[in-house]
């Protein structure tokens, strides 16, 4: 809720941790509530629900080359991030998974996972293991996984070596930089996998189906420009911009939106996911609306009363969406089709009103 001084600005629910941490675990380079959460698909199958037996032997290419998989997965592993949400949307708990550290429940888990494994029948909590410092390599052979999923991540190929001794590894897809894949693109590939290639492709539609009816349902979101990144005015770097590499603002295209042009213009050539921008220059940032992220709702104080950071455009239109929820943010930054419904539901509707205000 925005605090009483702010009465018509997006100021979402209070949590956060340093900017440092969030991009770092979403860096393209090596990694160094409740709601309606749960997709229709992510009740179906047993704990350790299987593929299609005569679907295997098959073979899934990756960044690092081919991975076997020899028969259908019955102890799955994830890491990184997204994974293990992909995994159990089609029915398959992880035996173990990464502990959710930012962004994460008491269960250091998140809502819309917790929800989901709760409608699978029997399912047992997945082991978990801090990935703070890294792939825990041990932790993860301790689950005696035969499959280890990782089409969302950043793994390094020194990971993928060490992984691989393990279990066979389903490393990122090739025609992505890490930690971009597209949350369509993971469960297709994680399907893959599986052997439920089909299934996949039903949770695919399923959930495009949710983010056209929510863009259905908020028609202030079409065609309204917007900018999304971190605005901090003690940051080392004030202003941080996303690009299409990132699936933030794919998430915000996919529901009628559309980047501002001058982030098209300026983003870098290498799929980076994000580039910085100059607070002197902060009045060429035009768009209708900035989504950006905070230790807490004070920031949005501190960035009106900068006499830099107040000409952004999208503030002098009152059109800043300040998120200050860890999980929340989560929901979008390492987007899943179990946590596509939960953002739906928290985020969208906040974007929706400031593209009204903004736009008169």
């Amino acid at each position: 809720m925005a605090p009483s001084s702010l009465p018509r600005r997006s100021v979402l629910a209070a949590g956060g941790t340093g900017l440092a941490l969030l991009l770092a675990a979403c860096s393209t380079g090596p990694a160094g509530g409740s709601g309606s959460s749960s997709s229709s698909a992510a009740a179906a199958g047993s704990p350790s629900a299987s593929g299609d037996a005569a679907a295997f032997p098959r073979t899934i290419e990756h960044v690092y080359g081919t991975t076997e998989i020899p028969a259908a997965p019955t102890r799955v592993a994830t890491v990184s991030w997204v994974n293990q949400d992909v995994a159990l949307a089609l029915g398959v708990v992880p035996v173990g998974m990464a502990a959710v550290e930012f962004g994460g429940n008491a269960e250091k888990s998140t809502d819309w996972f917790d929800a989901a494994l709760e409608k699978v029948e029997g399912a047992e909590r997945p082991v978990t293991w801090s990935e703070a410092a890294g792939i825990d390599a041990e932790a993860v052979a301790s689950v005696r996984p035969d499959v280890i999923l990782a089409a969302y991540s950043g793994l390094t190929r020194e990971d993928y070596d060490r992984l691989s001794k393990i279990a066979p590894v389903v490393a990122y897809p090739k025609d992505v930089p890490a930690f971009g894949t597209p949350w369509q693109q993971s469960t297709r590939m994680i399907g893959q996998a599986l052997g439920k290639d089909a299934e996949a492709e039903a949770l695919v539609e399923d959930v495009e189906g949710r983010i056209a009816a929510a863009a259905q349902k908020h028609p202030d979101l079409k065609d309204a420009t917007f900018v999304y990144g971190t605005v901090d005015p003690t940051a080392a770097d004030q202003i941080s911009v996303y690009t299409l590499v990132d699936n933030r603002p794919r998430f915000l295209e996919s529901l009628g939106m559309k980047q501002a042009p001058v982030v098209a213009e300026n983003s870098p050539k290498d799929q980076a996911f994000f580039f910085t921008w100059s607070p002197e220059r902060a009045d060429e940032l035009e768009s209708d609306v900035l989504v950006s992220w905070a230790l807490d709702a004070s920031v949005a104080d501190a960035i009106e009363a900068d006499p830099l950071l107040s000409a952004l455009p999208a503030v002098q239109k009152d059109g800043l969406v300040l998120q200050v929820d860890q999980q929340e943010v989560l929901s979008v930054s390492a987007i899943s089709p179990l946590s596509i419904p939960f953002a739906l539901e928290r985020i969208v509707p906040p974007i929706a009103e400031a593209a009204a205000r903004s736009r008169g």
